[in-house]
């Protein structure tokens, strides 16, 4: 690993992980080990079906792996139930989906609160955190604006104030570059790399944008279910 563990946000180790459709067994991973530093960005690349998604789904916690340990923070998580994984998605984990993920009928501002209405953070802390958030992603103005006024790469800053407004640990982005066009990707990755070192967020970013593994601190490459 070229993590130091004392300061990875997290970490994979010997982590194996199968998929079962009808008779045929899929092996997703065989035996990865991996370590994700505070404020770094890291980029998986790989062919489709390489696993790279895999580990997006393990490092989330919405998937776990058959065997091998899962690492967040310090904190295994292997062992927990349901509910605890929730619990730390909600409070430690921030998403940014290709799709941007936006709820249509909340304004740009609503849809950033709501990480931090469902965690419970009182009102008027929320108003002045999801201000500061729009504000470091260019949108204060566009506060009150529906998604659907919005440009593409805008909707992306959105997605991205939402998944960084909680102060996660770490933020999980699937193909986030992949529906921008190259102007409008440029401005997003410097966004997403000036705001992961400033806030102290990894960030593991599944892609294969050659515009985004450029412009990160390290990038891995996955094939069969392995780092080569």
């Amino acid at each position: 690993m070229n993590a130091s563990s004392s300061n990875a946000v997290v970490e994979l180790h010997g982590v194996h992980k199968t998929y079962h459709l009808g008779e045929h067994v899929i092996p997703a991973l065989q035996g990865v080990d991996l370590a994700v530093r505070r404020g770094e960005l890291l980029a998986l690349t790989g062919p489709s079906g390489s696993g790279k998604s895999t580990i997006l789904n393990l490092c989330g916690l919405i998937d776990t792996p058959d065997s091998g340990e899962i690492v967040l923070s310090g904190q295994q998580v292997n062992g927990l139930d349901e509910i605890q994984r929730t619990l730390l998605r909600r409070d430690a984990l921030g998403f940014v989906f290709q799709n941007f993920n936006l709820v249509p009928v909340m304004t740009v501002a609503e849809n950033v609160d709501y990480p931090l209405f469902i965690a419970g953070v009182p009102a008027a802390e929320r108003r002045e955190r999801v201000a500061a958030q729009l504000k470091a992603v260019g949108l204060l103005e566009h506060a009150q604006h529906r998604p659907d006024a919005l440009s593409g790469g805008q909707r992306q800053r959105v997605a991205i104030a939402r998944a960084l407004v909680k102060r996660p640990r770490l933020v999980i982005a699937d193909e986030p570059t992949a529906s921008l066009d190259s102007h409008t990707a440029d401005q997003v990755l410097d966004l997403m790399r000036e705001l992961g070192h400033a806030e102290g967020a990894a960030f593991v970013i599944a892609t294969h944008d050659s515009r985004l593994t450029g412009r990160c601190d390290r990038v891995l490459a996955l094939l069969d279910g392995r780092l080569v």
